[in-house]
């Protein structure tokens, strides 16, 4: 054997263990790639079930959404309802109550004006009129 032979034998057992150290790694890549794709195809199969639960759950919202937009109108026009009555009530009733009202109190501070008049004039003392000034001496 020639020093050219020996050098190619060498280049060759290094070649073998650099082969089967590179083939270690590919196959557990393989094994991994297996099983990934196991996984995918489990995952898939379980999608469609969850699919159509999703889909009747939105068809489900989609007909309350509908029934909350009924009922969302309806109040809408209760509401203008109830101000058209308001405004009504008010036009109609507001200003004579008012009036009322402002009777009543005037009358009712009349009276109690009156009253502590009399109440003083009872015990001997003269209540001043309200709004005259007293006479300087």
């Amino acid at each position: 054997m020639s020093a050219g032979q020996i050098a190619a034998l060498i280049a060759a057992g290094a070649f073998v263990v650099l082969v089967v150290l590179l083939a270690i790694p590919l196959l557990k890549l393989g094994r991994t790639l297996d099983e990934a794709t196991i996984a995918l195809r489990k995952a898939h199969e379980n999608t469609d079930p969850l699919l159509l639960g999703a889909n009747e759950t939105i068809t489900h919202v989609n007909a309350q959404l509908e029934r909350v937009d009924g009922i969302t109108a309806n109040a809408q026009a209760m509401s203008g309802n109830v101000s058209a009555l308001t405004s009504v009530f008010t036009a109609t009733l507001g200003g004579p109550l008012v009036k009322v009202a402002a009777v009543s109190y005037g009358v009712n501070k009349a009276l109690r004006a009156r009253r502590k008049k009399k109440a003083g004039a009872a015990e001997g003392k003269h209540a001043p009129r309200a709004g005259r000034k007293k006479a300087k001496k």
